[in-house]
């Protein structure tokens, strides 16, 4: 063979080296953008959910309201609950209500008809609290013995999300059966 021949062969067979030099480089970049790809996707699942367990799905709308049991004590709160901005429909059901003070800590489930009653005073008659509806809390805390200038919470804690404490002090004064705004 010539070496014009060998030259040329010498030459198909760089470019066949280099070929495969980029078929390769081309396939591990495309592994490693696909697998840096799905990292980004998961860790923006982890942040997107880890924003959902943080924030509260429930906010007050409105005043807190308090009614007297006694000159000395109060007997109900009620408070008006809906959806914050942004959040996902709540299972009303599944939401568990704490009451606390300086001496007293109970927690009572929605079930406990004893101590808690939901009414829906705005939106459709369902246990689904969604967008633009709003449920009266009424909670009997006459076992916590919340006396005049008290402080207490009532820490409402849905089943997903982050729980909503809501801190008031009770009246200065109290008459038996008569309702206060709390703050």
């Amino acid at each position: 063979m010539s070496q014009t021949h060998e030259n040329a062969f010498t030459g198909l067979e760089a470019a066949i080296v280099l070929i495969a030099f980029v078929v390769v480089a081309a396939v591990f970049s495309y592994v490693l953008l696909g697998a840096g790809f799905f990292t980004t996707q998961k860790s923006q699942e982890t942040v997107h959910t880890a924003v959902g367990q943080a924030s509260s799905a429930l906010e007050v709308s409105g005043n807190v309201i308090a009614i007297a049991s006694s000159t000395s004590a109060l007997g109900n709160v009620a408070i008006y609950l809906q959806l914050a901005a942004g959040g996902t429909e709540v299972d009303m059901t599944k939401v568990a209500y704490t009451v606390s003070t300086s001496n007293f800590l109970k927690t009572y489930p929605d079930s406990d008809t004893t101590h808690i009653t939901r009414d829906r005073v705005q939106g459709t008659d369902s246990d689904l609290l969604r967008n633009l509806e709003m449920d009266k809390i009424t909670i009997v805390v006459t076992d916590a013995q919340i006396d005049m200038n008290e402080k207490f919470i009532v820490e409402v804690k849905p089943d997903i999300g982050a729980a909503l404490p809501i801190q008031r002090t009770a009246p200065p004064a109290l008459v038996r059966n008569q309702v206060y705004e709390v703050y």
